[in-house]
């Protein structure tokens, strides 16, 4: 059962400029301690982002098609890490529940657009990992920086249009319920709970954005691999498999970091309502947290071009 705000802040719920956030339940009295994990894993997203921003900005050898795709998923993860950050400090350090209107649908569309950018990207880089292993002679041709440059804004368009019309209709919706939210963010499904009117249009939207994003970009990157794989096994030599499974191990791993907690919260909402409310914020929070802070370390561990242009970074900074 979810714990109610104070008595002063309960107040607040009918006042229809206002939601409250909630934060984790039963653990009101550790939010100092608990902000410090929070805190090291923002600082890990940010830093890990810019310094990948940075790395392939200056480094020359990595202007290539593979690390501009990389530099738009850290542009987008930390835009997600962003949109989280102000409403999560502002409650475990100033205990601050109270958000307004606007700001919520505020975060609402930044969180959402750049979550399905973050999946678009990824579609985008499986495409790029196809073209690489099945059909590297064409490469360089096939993947110019127009084209690139094309892809991010069709990326930015799609998702962008796709949100638009669940946010125009769910702000023309009355709030006539309590105004308590289920996280210290804003989510679609736990505003949508909150509406007193008819929400099938809203629902039926949903579903469309939901069946064209979240369901078609897994099977698009899980068709690519296949015809990876199907090349990869079609190679004579042992070691050239081991180079293309390499060379796609980064941005697997990418993969399950985002779409393994996506399915997680998805199972939850669909077949765990019953279950305490902690469970439900520990499994949004690993959603929305773990690609912005996974995807820096993994790309600076298992890729050398990024592996070596950081610590020619900090080398350079240490001769200045």
């Amino acid at each position: 059962m979810l714990v109610l705000p104070s008595s002063s802040m309960a107040n607040t719920t009918q006042d229809p400029f206002y939601f409250i956030l909630t934060d984790i339940p039963g653990f009101e009295a550790y939010h100092i301690w608990i902000s410090i994990p929070c805190c090291c894993l923002y600082t890990i997203s940010i830093i890990g982002n810019t310094t990948i921003l940075t790395v392939i900005r200056i480094e020359p050898f990595l202007v290539q098609p593979m690390y501009l795709f990389l530099s738009m998923l850290a542009l987008t993860d930390l835009g997600l890490t962003l949109s989280t950050l102000p409403t999560v400090m502002q409650l475990l350090w100033f205990n601050n529940q109270k958000t307004s209107f606007e700001g919520r649908f505020a975060q609402f569309f930044l969180l959402h657009a750049f979550s399905f950018m973050e999946s678009s990207v990824l579609l985008a880089m499986s495409f790029d990992r196809y073209v690489a292993i099945c059909r590297p002679l064409h490469y360089a041709t096939i993947l110019t920086n127009s084209v690139i440059g094309r892809m991010g804004l069709a990326i930015l368009c799609r998702c962008v249009l796709a949100i638009l019309p669940s946010l125009f209709l769910l702000k023309r919706l009355p709030f006539c319920r309590s105004h308590l939210l289920s996280h210290s963010y804003c989510l679609h499904q736990d505003m949508i709970r909150l509406v007193c009117a008819d929400i099938r249009v809203n629902n039926l939207c949903a579903f469309a954005v939901v069946l064209l994003i979240i369901g078609m970009d897994p099977l698009l990157i899980v068709l690519s691999y296949t015809l990876i794989l199907k090349s990869i096994l079609g190679t004579a030599s042992r070691a050239e498999r081991l180079w293309a499974l390499n060379n796609c191990l980064s941005h697997m791993l990418a993969v399950l970091v985002l779409y393994v907690p996506m399915v997680g919260v998805s199972i939850t909402h669909q077949f765990a309502k019953h279950a305490p409310p902690l469970v439900h914020v520990i499994m949004a929070n690993i959603y929305l947290l773990a690609p912005p802070v996974m995807n820096p370390i993994i790309y600076s561990v298992k890729t050398k071009q990024i592996h070596q242009g950081i610590f020619h970074l900090l080398f350079q900074r240490k001769m200045h």
